[in-house]
């Protein structure tokens, strides 16, 4: 199954900028939109990999 994950992204005048929702702190850029795409995946495995120590993680919880 395919896993789906949001990302946040802008241009900043050549260059494409972002980052996953999910771990705001860490940012990649392209030069094109699909080559962002793809340093944002390699980015995701190297986050969830465990090789990168004091990653901040975004979280929901119910408070009520």
């Amino acid at each position: 199954m395919i896993e789906k994950k949001k990302y946040i992204y802008f241009q900043n005048e050549n260059m494409w900028i972002g980052h996953w929702e999910e771990f705001p702190d860490y940012k990649t850029q392209g030069e094109t939109l699909d080559d962002l795409q793809q340093n944002l995946k390699d980015l995701y495995k190297d986050l969830i990999s465990g090789e990168i120590p004091n990653i901040l993680h975004v979280a929901e919880m119910e408070v009520a």
